[in-house]
């Protein structure tokens, strides 16, 4: 099944008006809440509502986040979850005991530790390869045959960038489904279907959110019809790893703004970039959107209205002068995660000591503050 054409309205327009949804019942232009986590049923014993049996199966908002979701991605489903880990766990859970999967390396460390305990624990042989070198990837997929090739693009947290289009043809040469995880990006700045993916999958609690305050993730499908799809709809429904009402609810509210919110993100990221590339305290900056970033055309070619808030750069004088300048920022917060509206800065190698990130490399998730603003607390915090 090919993938359902986007519609002919901006993601601008579909986000603010929630895709359509307002609230029928009292003519609200807000969707309801819907807490109910059972559905009455009439004398016959037949649901009043055909749609709605049991809270776990049948969420009303999170059926207006998916519809949201997917027309801003151009999907044929999306199916919302209580975690970005979860959304993970739900596509490997469909590979069988002895296959194997391609996966790769240095992404999001949360993601690489669990695959890797999961395959272990289900005899699957896992691949793990740069994929944004094409020949390391179509080695490794003509050599395995994977069930699943996983890709990160832009990748957390050195910003390297996979072509998705070349990803896709070697993954389906191989009969592999490629699932491309793009929570740095969004779907109003990068939409994978297009591609050629098969299913994209966010941390909904980065920049679809915005807000650090709703724990979510998602799956958005190339075709409803697909056998994983169907494997993933009766695992979620069968396990309950679904999300709730309020949840749902404020996710969707959130959305109502992403393509203003990514805007004005990248925006900042770019230009706190270019002021970090020229100054005398930082080694490196890692950026897509900078014309020297090995995967900078790559990057223009398939995202859209920018690079995203996600940087990260490499302070010169290793980790003392990096937790130096740490502790000094007064507006970027020092916390873990990415895509909210407040900036964030986080020492990746206190997080992940062994995993080959520089001492000094400091990843920031730039918000929506005034630029002039967070330059002049990166300026301050690193001396200069």
């Amino acid at each position: 099944m090919a993938n359902p054409p986007k519609s002919n309205l901006s993601s601008a327009t579909i986000a603010a008006q929630a895709a359509g949804a307002t609230d029928a019942e009292t003519g609200g232009v807000v969707p309801a809440v819907h807490m109910a986590t059972t559905f009455a049923r009439d004398e016959n014993y037949a649901p009043l509502n055909a749609q709605n049996v049991y809270l776990r199966s049948h969420n009303e908002n999170a059926r207006v986040a998916e519809r949201l979701l997917s027309q801003l991605e151009g999907a044929a489903e999306t199916l919302l979850f209580p975690s970005g880990m979860a959304a993970v766990a739900a596509v490997f859970r469909t590979v069988s005991n002895g296959s194997s999967v391609v996966v790769q390396s240095q992404i999001y460390w949360g993601t690489t530790a669990w695959i890797r305990d999961f395959c272990t624990r289900r005899d699957i042989a896992l691949h793990e390869v740069e994929a944004s070198d094409p020949a390391a990837l179509d080695a490794a997929c003509k050599t395995h045959s994977p069930a699943i090739v996983w890709i990160e693009t832009p990748s957390n947290p050195w910003l390297r960038i996979t072509d998705i289009a070349q990803a896709a043809h070697m993954a389906h040469g191989v009969g592999a489904k490629l699932v491309v995880d793009s929570t740095a990006a969004s779907p109003v700045l990068s939409q994978p279907l297009s591609h050629g993916a098969d299913i994209v999958m966010h941390s909904a609690t980065k920049g679809i959110n915005g807000h650090s305050d709703v724990l979510a993730g998602s799956l958005s499908m190339a075709a409803a019809d697909d056998p994983i799809s169907h494997m993933i709809l009766a695992d979620r429904d069968m396990a309950g790893a679904v999300l709730g009402p309020m949840e749902a609810w404020l996710l969707t509210r959130g959305m109502r703004t992403l393509p203003l919110r990514m805007r004005e993100m990248s925006r900042n990221a770019q230009s706190l970039a270019g002021y970090l590339l020229d100054h005398p305290a930082v080694e490196d900056v890692l950026y897509p959107g900078l014309p020297d970033h090995a995967g900078h055309e790559i990057a223009a070619r398939q995202m859209t209205g920018g690079f995203g808030g996600l940087l990260s750069f490499v302070v010169k004088g290793g980790a003392e002068a990096a937790l130096r300048a740490v502790g000094r920022m007064q507006l970027f917060h020092r916390a873990t995660s990415l895509g909210g509206v407040e900036s964030l800065v986080e020492h990746r190698h206190t997080i992940e000591p062994h995993t080959g990130i520089p001492e000094g490399l400091l990843r920031l998730s730039v918000g929506i503050e005034d630029v002039e603003d967070l330059k002049g607390d990166l300026g301050q915090a690193l001396g200069q």
